[in-house]
């Protein structure tokens, strides 16, 4: 029987603030993640020039086919919790949409024009990735590199080939 993958449940932290802008008065952005409560939405602060608000019910999920990302994120000098997040206009409030612990993952979604933005990741949640990390990822073998023909000499090159 395989065991389940890991998976870390999360609050994720959203705040718009003002910004002094020809073209616009403010900006959304992820403020912190957060070990997950119950509810599912929550206005942790509101005054002026500053909007909080706590989205619950997600989770980083670890998948082997990412070990990769989760590799390289944690032998990065500033390991991050990546969330995708979306504008809902009807609200006028942005809204996560995923959340990952992958430096690749994150990758694709940015290539794919998604806004992301990231926080450090927590120290916990940076010690169960790299545990989980070591027990699951094996770098890949470096391939010695096979010169071209065209890079060798003449007689290098036809060496063997005349008899």
């Amino acid at each position: 029987m395989s065991s389940p993958r890991p998976t870390f449940p999360l609050s994720i932290v959203m705040e718009r603030i003002a910004v002094e802008s020809r073209w616009q008065s403010e900006k959304w952005q992820l403020a912190g993640v957060l070990p997950a409560v119950d509810a599912a939405r929550t206005v942790l602060v509101d005054r002026p020039g500053l909007l909080q608000v706590r989205h619950s019910g997600y989770s980083a999920e670890l998948f082997k086919d990412e070990a990769e990302g989760y590799y390289l994120n944690v032998v990065s000098p500033d390991p991050r919790v990546f969330v995708a997040w979306r504008m809902d206009e009807e609200a006028n409030e942005a809204v996560p949409h995923r959340i990952t612990l992958s430096y690749n993952e994150a990758a694709r979604w940015m290539d794919a024009q998604e806004s992301v933005d990231s926080v450090p990741l927590t120290p916990d949640l940076l010690a169960a990735l790299a545990e989980w990390v070591q027990a699951n990822y094996t770098p890949p073998e470096k391939k010695q590199r096979v010169r071209p023909q065209s890079f060798e000499s003449k007689e290098g090159r036809y060496k063997g080939t005349l008899k």
